[in-house]
């Protein structure tokens, strides 16, 4: 469809075309973009996408000058339609003239106090930030928008993320889904096909390009010097505190070292934009927190930050919030939970499963203090206590365990089998890797290489081992495995309530296990059977670490997606997942209640799995979170009490989830050391902790005062170096600036409702959201049916349901500006209202109007302007950029065009709420229309006055978000010299729409005006 427009003589006989201007070549409009030559002309369609830029050569086509047509006047619509016009062509707008240039071109709608980074980053010439809010609030949006932005304006030519491999899928489809960003995927598995595209001697890295690269896979020596030499000029890393280790000992120090190295070699390039995201950046330990600063500024490793000074220059490069911090964003809704209630399900053991576990306990007492030496000592202790484990985990667990051989008996050394132990059977709080450590560890000590030979166990105490294994294998089922019909009970509870749980196992093989008993007792006996395809009600799934990163997506999809025929996922959904599923895993659209079948011995852990769903996107306004533990189970009762219930009472307090301190580990070996190895059972007092007179109450009580302490030394801290930069009602005042351009939520949502139903679809309730709808789409007119198949799926659940949130499950909507199906409808309305050959039917709004209403006392004219602007951004190089930009705008008079009345803009907008009175004759309405049209060009200087009075607003705007920390800190903001906003070209009259007051008996109005 080519807009109307009309042919504009040269001027002067000029051949030359100014930026912004509008052009006829190849048989249609288009506008003239700011890379322009007189030699070569970029031009994009009137109406297009930058998808559609093309070059042309006016010495060899014909361009001439174009000017945007008048409306007809016989083109009259009804009283919605100047609103429906206005609606369609701001929810179309992709290159917004406000100071954030991404925000029209993303699809996702940013809370306020996200764009808070995005306001900082804006303000320093080399962007270098450590984004530190909690888990689920939406750190990977909030660097995802500056990114965007920097992209946007130039500032940053390309773009890498550096994150864990099994994350890097979902970072790439969050770039690309979210920002527009389309980025090469560079992982060990992507590296052998990248290389063969190459040519010969060149990089598989442009600086201009984008990538999601595997850490652990670049920091390699082998690929390291040239990623750090072709890197792009813009660096994300995920899960930063990963890259920043302390003096300790051990091999994931080396592996942080290694990580460390590359992130310093990056940040040594002072041009580098560098923004580093983590929940979790101080851990409890101070020197890695100081290594992670001076990557954003050297001095942040040394200064004091006692002193104001030094909390002034963290300020500038640090932003962290709480969940309570933003909670007031959230208030109107319904895509952030409000509470997450949490409890304890206890469960008693069968005796034949307590027989086991006293006689495993007596194993591996005797087998430790038969030791010969104190490495075997250690190896026979970590293998003990890795069959303790599993025990405690499931039967399938202690099976594995017994029949795989123990890793620590590789160690050459105390300290290196206690740092296998601890990395393979615990949960420290610096073993990064959740994803990989869901093997079981192994505890059977068998004869390998010659230097593990004298650890393994004689024939007779593998023969007993093997004999626990047979005794175990009778264990499984719930008739036996209390802890599996437990849970059978509590996700039956959860599903009653309309929860769809995730259960969180240690190990590969008790996830395998619970899922397999949970689906066939969800379903047993055909209850679960729905339907002639004899489909489960109850589906039933497991992710864990043996699936690949791609395979772990396509399972979840399977079970909250829609499948190859078309059908829609089962309402009631169960996910058995390994903490492979812990951290950076989006599952709060499908998923809103967790469940812990095995304690973690971190507390960390537990926060991770339960902020998959307590986050931002989550609909369901309250969240679950249940822990199982035997309550005749003394081990579950020593994680419970050191660890957990210390952790959860400590965030109860002080609102913030802070790390367990280095002696944790210390203090859980003391305690089980005397269970195991002394038979010492705990003693609890009325707050569950261990009896202070013992060796292992003293280290408790040491423990959890040190754990106190630094709780509270954290809350201080968030207090002092607490985001005071930016204030809430400086970014309040920049979102109304960018809603006021691009439209409300509240204007989508009656939109695409209107627009739907005026297109003849069938709109409908959605159940439990009261402001969204459902809409059977298939009267639609055939381009918009199509839009819909291709942007849905071909079998997208009918009828489609349209979402009053940000976010929307899978072949749904979501009602905002930037969702590709809403898109889709604006841009069909507007295309349609610009070509009046179409059906009448299929154009529901009209570029003309004549309302008679006693919404006002005077004949009024209302005229919908459309602007475009060149926007001279400059650079932190100094260079400035330029870039085209477009707005819209109500403007409105009273009385006649030869004597106007302007009236203020929010007087205009509030005419689009005017409802008809009395029906108008045609006849006369077109007379008034004609009259109006033909007045348009004594009106220009006044709409181009406003254009000018508008770009003097966007440069303010402009100069706020980019302005200096002066008023804050008194520090300097970065030079901005050259910014500039100016009007291009003529501005489009997109509709005229004349608003006549009620007549009354005697011939007038009523203000005597005659009719």
């Amino acid at each position: 469809m080519t807009p109307p427009t009309t042919a504009a003589p040269d001027r002067d006989g000029s051949r030359e075309f100014a930026v912004g201007s509008l052009v006829h070549a190849r048989g249609r409009e288009w506008v003239v973009l700011p890379d322009s030559t007189p030699e070569l002309l970029v031009l994009r369609p009137l109406g297009g996408t930058d998808d559609d830029i093309a070059g042309v050569l006016p010495a060899l086509e014909t361009v001439e000058h174009a000017r945007f047509a008048p409306p007809s006047p016989s083109d009259l619509g009804d009283q919605a339609a100047a609103g429906l016009l206005r609606s369609a062509l701001r929810i179309g707008f992709r290159s917004s003239a406000g100071p954030f240039r991404s925000l029209a071109g993303i699809s996702v709608e940013p809370r306020p106090y996200q764009l808070v980074p995005l306001l900082m980053a804006l303000r320093q010439e080399t962007v270098r930030l450590l984004i530190a809010d909690d888990v689920g609030i939406g750190k990977t949006v909030e660097s995802g928008l500056i990114a965007a932005e920097l992209l946007a304006q130039g500032d940053a030519r390309g773009l890498v993320v550096l994150c864990s491999p099994a994350l890097a899928e979902q970072w790439r489809a969050e770039l690309r889904g979210k920002f527009g960003i389309d980025a090469e995927l560079v992982l060990a598995s992507t590296i052998g096909r990248l290389e063969r595209g190459r040519l010969y001697g060149q990089s598989v890295f442009r600086p201009d390009r984008n990538y999601v690269v595997s850490t652990d896979f670049i920091k390699s020596p082998r690929h390291r010097d040239d990623f750090i030499k072709n890197c792009p000029d813009l660096v994300i890393v995920d899960e930063a505190h990963t890259c920043v280790a302390d003096t300790g000992q051990g091999g994931a120090r080396q592996q942080r070292q290694q990580r460390y190295t590359l992130l310093r070699a990056l940040a040594d390039d002072p041009n580098r934009h560098l923004l580093l995201v983590t929940a979790t950046p101080h851990s409890g330990k101070e020197e890695p927190f100081r290594n992670l600063l001076g990557l954003l500024d050297e001095r942040l490793e040394t200064v004091s930050l006692d002193r104001q000074a030094g909390r002034d220059l963290l300020a500038q490069h640090f932003v962290q919030r709480r969940r309570a911090d933003i909670r007031d964003d959230f208030r109107e809704d319904a895509n952030f939970p409000s509470d997450r209630k949490s409890r304890e399900d206890d469960y008693t053991l069968h005796p034949d499963y307590r027989r086991l576990l006293e006689e495993v306990l007596s194993y591996a007492r005797e087998t430790v203090r038969c030791a010969d030496g104190a490495l075997q000592q250690r190896i026979r202790w970590w293998s003990a206590l890795a069959l303790l484990r599993a025990l405690g985990s499931s039967p399938a667990a202690v099976r594995k365990t017994l029949h795989t051989r123990a890793g620590v008996q590789d160690a050459d050394s105390v300290t290196e089998a206690d740092a296998i132990g601890s990395r393979t059977v615990t949960d420290p709080a610096d073993d990064e890797a959740a994803e990989s450590a869901d093997a079981v560890p192994g505890a059977l000590l068998a004869p390998g290489a010659a230097a593990s030979d004298a650890t393994a166990l004689d024939e007779e105490d593998r023969a007993r081992l093997l004999a626990m294994a047979e005794r175990a294998e009778a264990l499984k089922g719930p008739a036996k495995d209390r802890k599996l019909k437990q849970l059978i009970d509590t996700v039956r509870e959860l599903l009653d309530e309309g929860y769809n749980p995730i259960v969180f196992c240690r190990f590969i093989s008790t996830a395998e296990y619970v899922k397999e008993h949970l689906d066939a007792a969800l379903n047993k006996g055909g209850k679960g059977r729905k339907g002639a395809s004899g489909k489960k009600a109850y589906a039933v799934e497991a992710v864990t670490g043996e699936l690949s990163p791609d395979q772990r997506v396509a399972r979840i999809a399977a079970l909250t997606e829609e499948d190859e025929d078309g059908e829609a996922p089962p309402e009631r959904r169960v996910l058995v997942a390994t903490d492979c599923l812990s951290e950076g895993v989006n599952l709060q659209e499908s998923f809103d209640a967790v469940v812990h079948y095995d304690l973690a011995w971190n507390p960390t852990r537990h926060e991770q799995r339960e902020g998959r769903v307590d986050r931002f996107g989550q609909r369901r306004d309250v969240v679950k979170a249940v822990t199982l533990y035997g309550s005749d189970n003394a081990i579950d009762g020593i994680v419970l009490d050191v660890l957990l219930r210390k952790h959860a009472r400590i965030r109860k307090a002080t609102g913030i989830s802070v790390p367990v301190p280095d002696s944790s580990e210390n203090v859980m070996q003391a305690v089980l050391e005397g269970l195991i190895l002394r038979g010492e059972r705990p003693q609890y007092e009325q707050e569950g902790l261990f009896a202070v007179e013992s060796p292992a109450g003293r280290q408790t009580a040491e423990l959890h005062q040190a754990w106190q302490s630094a709780a509270e030394r954290e809350k201080a801290s968030r207090s002092r170096y607490a985001q005071n930069a930016i204030k809430r009602d400086e970014v309040a005042q920049e979102v109304a600036e960018v809603r006021a351009s691009l439209g409300t939520g509240e204007e989508v949502r009656r939109f695409t409702r209107h627009a739907l139903t005026a297109l003849r679809g069938v709109p409908g309730t959605l159940p439990g959201e009261p402001d969204g709808f459902t809409m059977n789409s298939e009267a639609l007119p055939a381009p918009l049916r199509d839009a819909f198949t291709t942007l849905l799926g071909p079998r997208h659940p009918r009828p489609v349901a349209f979402h009053d949130a940000p976010t929307a499950p899978r072949g749904e909507v979501a009602l905002t500006r930037t969702d590709p199906v809403v898109a889709s409808v604006a841009r069909f309305v507007l295309d349609a209202a610009l070509d009046d050959q179409m059906d009448q039917w299929q154009r529901p709004a009209r570029r003309c109007g004549v309302v008679r209403t006693t919404a006002v006392a005077k004949r009024t004219t209302l005229l919908l302007v459309r602007y475009r602007f060149q926007l001279s951004l400059p650079g932190r190089d100094g260079v400035l950029r330029q870039q085209l930009a477009e707005d819209a705008r109500l403007l409105a008079f009273r009385g006649a065009a030869a004597n106007p009345d302007w009236l203020p803009e929010d007087e205009a907008v509030a005419l689009l709420e005017a409802r008809a009175s009395q029906n108008t004759d045609r006849a006369l309405a077109q007379e008034r229309i004609e009259g109006i049209l033909g007045s348009l060009e004594s009106l220009m200087p006044t709409l181009e006055e406003r254009g000018e009075q508008l770009a003097a607003r966007l440069l303010d705007s402009h100069r706020r978000v980019r302005g200096a920390f002066r008023d804050v800190r008194g520090a300097t903001g970065p030079a901005r010299r050259g910014l500039r906003v100016d009007v291009q070209g003529r501005p489009d009259v997109l509709g005229v729409y004349h608003y006549l007051p009620v007549p009354v008996l005697d011939g007038t109005t009523t203000n005597g005006e005659a009719r």
